[in-house]
């Protein structure tokens, strides 16, 4: 039997190979768009309000961004096989972004899982809306303390990056590669490394055993309005 009954995913770097959000701002944005992540990482400024600056320079419609990210950004090509293998074993799957959000549903569509639940930031007509951050808090744009609260427990968290770090402090079962792995061994987090979702498949086969999620109260990025 399976360990857990949900998995979350990451989706820039994590389920697509690139950092879809971070392409674009290369592309569209201005030289300056790394500078508000530095802002961002050293509490300066949430993320809404970075996103909001690092998107401003955009000129392009959502059309052009999106042919973009489908013609430079390709997926994990082990992801839909993933997802087809948790169906067959009855785990719920969704992606859990605090990237732009515009080009996830069509990267998805085109990996051939565009059903997929997805909880992300939206982009549209050049301004930034956030319907899923914590309603207290708001420092991240996409909550993923919430979305691991939120779904069917036990639940594992595949991701990459910094914006991780909250989903896996409440997760049941973590898996880590690149920048994660070293936020999860500083918040004392057990976690499973990964390089594709063949080895998240194989590792959840041979039912590795829950730790309890850390979840401390408050969330470190909470940021009370």
């Amino acid at each position: 039997m399976l360990p857990v009954r949900s998995v979350l995913v990451d989706f820039d770097g994590t389920a697509c190979l690139h950092d879809v959000a971070e392409d674009l701002m290369d592309r569209f944005g201005e030289p300056d768009w790394r500078d508000y992540d530095v802002a961002w990482a050293n509490g300066e400024m949430d993320t809404p309000a970075a996103i909001r600056a690092q998107i401003a320079p955009f000129t392009a419609p959502e059309t052009e961004l999106i042919h973009y990210a489908l013609e430079h950004c390709p997926m994990d090509p082990t992801f839909a096989p993933f997802v087809a293998w948790c169906r067959s074993n009855d785990l719920q799957v969704a992606i859990v972004s605090d990237g732009l959000g515009l080009y996830v549903r069509p990267l998805l569509e085109a990996a051939g899982v565009g059903d997929l639940d997805v909880i992300t930031n939206d982009y549209a007509s050049g301004a930034m809306a956030f319907p899923n951050g914590h309603p207290e808090c708001g420092w991240c744009g996409t909550c993923k303390m919430l979305a691991v609260q939120r779904a069917t427990g036990p639940v594992a968290f595949v991701g990459e990056g910094h914006s991780d770090r909250y989903g896996a402090l409440y997760a049941d079962l973590v898996f880590a590669k690149d920048a994660l792995v070293g936020l999860c061994e500083a918040d004392g987090i057990p976690y499973v490394p990964y390089r594709h979702f063949d080895d998240v498949r194989r590792a959840l086969e041979s039912e590795p055993a829950l730790t309890a999620p850390l979840a401390p109260v408050p969330c470190p990025g909470w940021h009370p309005r």
